[in-house]
């Protein structure tokens, strides 16, 4: 970097300091409420593998996760295996990863991804430590508790094992000369292939075989099964080389032998209004993602019936079962599930709302039995010292399927009213309700709003409008105990799920990417002045914030619409779109013309220039107050985006408004920041500080 940026950076994060100056006891009243609310120890519940349990635990006193594990034999019983690492570390655990030794020694950690090998033996993982995402392999052996010498391999985005475990052949395999394109792979859940093409993980010497041609748009993702290859894929017509669907997934079937596309025989379509979105496959069971007007579904099916099909069926036909959710609000996420014969199925469910009432729940681990069909939640988020002296309930054992959903047997009803009960004192502080948001063109926008029962004033209220809408993703509404020290002093929280990102249909994404981004503004916009018009905040009152991609909603919402939020947080913001997208020297460049179009064409760069937030600042504009986050070694985003932003801001924008912008740069971070648990405490506790400063506490 050159030593004048630096320096502008430097002052400028001074001078975020000096704006924050009368924030310093704030801050600290926020930071011990938010700490306060963590349990001392933060656990995983032990997944078996193998011979082997393994687990994560932060420590307590401490940042960063430590991976562990146990033999399964030496424990007695699968309940007090979780009751003792909950309780404490026992003689025979083994510690195979700590991220705080790894801080400690650099200064940053971030560990892209970690591979135990298929013999149990040795663990990859991929570390950066100066937060460039220039991830680093290294090999440990478990056997003696050693890293192994370099093995300068460096850039490194994923890994996979053989079977033979360790063997250094580091010979290029296929090299990807296509900038548009990213390279990865993945194994079969049965550990036999290899995927980038194909590659037989038991021997490595009969090369690599391609699977199919490239279609623009068409994706396809394989898993292995006796024999055979599944195949999940957008093309409507599997086999021919077709344009995808609008982002329907199929799922289709090869033998081994024959790999290749023309040779794939159709076996489940999409249903209905049900859209297949991924899967996970065991040795007896297939787990299909749904979609169902954007809620999330997971399905098992025997994979029997799969065997035994012979023409095209609907989800419906295969006989599935519906893994039970306490609610169609809730997010359901897979667990690791590294065991392809095992016939449990490890999810989190996360929500903010609980079941059985509509309130805020904190993530539960949910073990769904596929060959019972049954399921149990074997560990929910303990959250302590909230509000109004009620206390959310922690079960680290299991709780049986009414417990879940709420309804009771005769011989647990004592139990369960006494437990209906706690949740029906909580249910009463917070409410979530979920709406839909009429938008420029008539379309039906997802809205999601949370408040205090008893701190909220209608029409008075302070209020927070989230906002992502890219990439097909959905936005992050799950558990989060930091906003209780937003709600509980009668602030709104909204998640305003906008075209761009996932939502109801396969389709939500592509109407509002590329030539149609203006689309996600004005959902954005609409959901904003939705918030003002119902009275749920007051008109004067309105914040909203954006990540990466989503600060570009934002700031883009504020140039076109400056009267209508009142302040604003952008974390690592995404704002000269057309001059980062003209300059194919950046990582991410020739990957988002497909997102946002590519202004090298002419149509393209006369569209992207309506929106594109550092192009559209109004002369003169009153902005609103803007606390601007950036990274210095952010290989994402690059960090001069926050700063032409603001520098751009100060000199368009009215004098006295722009002194209310203030850019705070992290000068050693990276795109995902680089605190541990109690960092990101801080982090939160300072943007809280910074909206009540701008907007008034209450």
């Amino acid at each position: 970097m050159i030593p004048d940026f630096i320096k502008y950076l430097q002052q400028e994060n001074a001078y975020a300091q000096y704006f924050m100056k009368d924030t310093g006891e704030g801050q600290k009243v926020l930071f011990a409420e938010i700490i306060s609310r963590m349990p001392n120890k933060i656990s995983t519940p032990p997944e078996l593998w193998g011979p082997w349990l393994y687990y994560q635990y932060i420590p307590e006193g401490k940042e960063f996760p430590v991976l562990c594990r146990k033999l399964a034999a030496e424990s007695k019983g699968w309940m007090k295996t979780v009751s003792s690492y909950v309780i404490g570390v026992s003689k025979e655990e083994q510690v195979l990863l700590d991220w705080n030794e790894i801080a400690e020694r650099y200064g940053y950690v971030h560990v892209g991804t970690c591979r135990v090998s298929p013999d149990h033996n040795y663990l990859a993982y991929t570390i950066d430590v100066t937060g460039s995402e220039q991830f680093v392999l290294q090999i440990k052996d478990l056997r003696n508790d050693c890293v192994l010498p370099t093995l300068g391999v460096e850039g490194v985005v994923s890994v996979e094992w053989a079977q033979d475990s360790y063997s250094v052949h580091n010979v290029p395999l296929f090299v990807e000369n296509d900038s548009g394109f990213c390279v990865d792979i993945a194994s079969t859940k049965d550990g036999k292939f290899i995927t980038v093409y194909v590659i037989n993980a038991t021997n490595l010497q009969t090369g690599i075989q391609r699977f199919c041609k490239r279609v623009s748009g068409v994706q396809y993702f394989l898993e292995h099964h006796h024999g055979f290859f599944y195949v999940l894929t957008n093309s409507r017509n599997v086999g021919e080389e077709s344009s995808p669907s609008s982002g329907e997934y199929y799922l289709a079937r090869c033998p081994v032998e024959n790999l290749q596309s023309t040779c794939l025989q159709n076996i489940i379509e999409p249903s209905g209004e049900i859209f297949i979105q991924d899967m996970d496959m065991f040795d007896e069971h297939l787990v299909l993602f749904l979609n169902k007007e954007g809620s999330s579904l997971i399905c098992s099916v025997d994979m029997r019936t799969i065997i035994n099909c012979e023409e095209q069926m609907k989800i419906d036909e295969l006989s599935p079962w519906f893994f039970p959710l306490p609610s169609d609000m809730c997010a359901i996420a897979p667990g690791s599930n590294h065991d392809f014969t095992r016939s449990v199925y490890r999810t989190v469910v996360s929500s903010p709302v609980c079941f059985p009432f509509e309130i805020q729940m904190p993530d539960a681990i949910v073990d769904y039995d596929m060959s019972r069909r049954t399921f149990c939640v074997i560990q929910q988020e303990e959250v302590i010292n909230i509000s109004h002296k009620t206390k959310y309930h922690s079960n680290n054992g299991e709780r049986s399927r009414n417990e879940l959903l709420g309804t009771t047997s005769k011989k647990e009803d004592n139990i369960q009213n006494n437990e209906v009960q706690r949740w029906s004192d909580f249910a009463e502080i917070y409410s979530c309700q979920e709406k839909e948001v009429i938008s420029h063109d008539g379309e039906r926008i997802p809205i999601t709003i949370l408040f205090s029962c008893k701190a909220h004033k209608k029409g008075q209220s302070p209020g927070l409008l989230h906002g992502y809408g890219a990439y097909g993703e959905m936005l992050d509404k799950s558990w989060c105990s930091d906003r209780l020290s937003l709600l509980d002093r009668g602030w709104v929280i909204a998640f305003a799920d906008v075209r761009g990102g996932g939502g109801p249909d396969p389709s939500w994404h592509k109407y509002g990417s590329g030539m149609s981004k203006l689309n996600s503004i004005s959902d954005f916009v609409s959901c904003g002045k939705y918030l003002l018009s119902e009275g749920f905040v007051h008109e004067r009152r309105l914040g909203a914030v954006g990540v990466s991609a989503g600060s570009l909603l934002v700031a883009a919402a504020i140039n076109m619409y400056p009267e209508l939020f009142q302040a604003a947080i952008l974390k690592v913001p995404f704002l000269d779109v057309c001059n980062s997208l003209l300059d194919s020297n950046l990582p991410l460049t020739v990957l988002d013309y497909e997102e946002f179009g590519n202004p090298q064409l002419q149509a393209h760069f006369d569209y992207i220039l309506k929106y594109s937030p550092y192009d559209n600042i109004p002369e003169g504009l009153c902005c609103p107050p803007m606390l601007v986050k950036a990274s210095l070694n952010d290989s994402r985003v690059g960090v001069w985006e926050a700063a032409k932003w603001v520098a751009k801001i100060r000199d368009k924008t009215c004098t006295q408004c722009s002194s209310s912008v203030i850019l705070q740069t992290n000068m050693s971070g990276g795109h995902f920041g680089e605190g541990g648990r109690f960092g990101q405490c801080e982090e939160a506790a300072y943007e809280y500080a910074f909206l009540m400063k701008v907007l008034g506490e209450s």
